[in-house]
């Protein structure tokens, strides 16, 4: 019975990425950004499941990918596309498929890619899912930024900088934990504190500061421990 309670989780993953995509056609784009993060919890939480009951199969890792797809890739492009359909035009709007796209791709890398045990190479489609869902949220909770489709430089400079990022061969941390001492962890608990902090100071505004940190943690953890 075990084996299948990861599964479940990640099927929990699905159903989230799901639910949103039929929140973005009822235009509640702020519940579609809601699901994100909820599925981005089934998402943690399958493997973290899978590792504490050892228990893990080639179904497991398919049926994760497949659910990634829907939740971390159309669902932020369908969100995009929503928040750029009514101040871009329709034309413009269609640029938003591309992070569907290079999402595939990335999930595919990630599946055949043997060298993302400890660190991920092309920023993780959940944390682009995050950045893109933080949109409606930011709009809904803070009403200084209530008008962010209006800003349509930021969701196409999202539509066209996200994509390459998804694949690009950059090194990124991966909060996974063999040891907890500072040392060999310490650009891992500089962003796990510093989102604290920006959460805290920011609330749904902090999340694209969280993913801009992430990445330039990253390229200076590169710099520093460079062989």
């Amino acid at each position: 019975m075990k084996k299948h309670i990861p599964n479940a989780l990640t099927c929990g993953n699905l159903l989230c990425g799901f639910l949103g995509i039929t929140c973005c056609f009822e235009w509640s784009l702020w519940w579609a950004a809601y699901f994100i993060l909820f599925a981005v919890i089934f998402d943690f939480f399958d493997g973290f499941v899978a590792r504490a009951l050892k228990v893990s199969s080639p179904i497991g890792k398919e049926l994760d990918s497949l659910a990634d797809m829907v939740s971390f890739g159309v669902l932020p492009a369908l969100i995009l596309y929503k928040l750029t359909q009514n101040e871009g035009g329709m034309m413009q709007a269609y640029g938003a498929v591309f992070i569907a796209i290079f999402s595939a791709l990335r999930l595919a890398k990630f599946n055949l890619d043997t060298r993302q045990t400890d660190s991920f190479i092309g920023v993780p489609t959940p944390a682009n899912a995050l950045l893109i869902g933080s949109l409606p949220l930011i709009a809904h909770y803070h009403t200084e930024f209530a008008d962010i489709a209006k800003h349509l430089y930021l969701l196409y400079a999202i539509m066209i900088v996200m994509p390459f990022l998804l694949i690009a061969e950059l090194p990124l941390i991966a909060l996974k934990f063999k040891r907890f001492d500072f040392e060999h962890n310490k650009f891992k608990y500089i962003l796990l504190i510093c989102s604290v902090i920006l959460l805290i100071a920011f609330k749904f505004a902090a999340i694209p500061l969280i993913i801009v940190l992430y990445i330039l943690l990253s390229i200076l953890k590169n710099l520093v421990e460079k062989p």
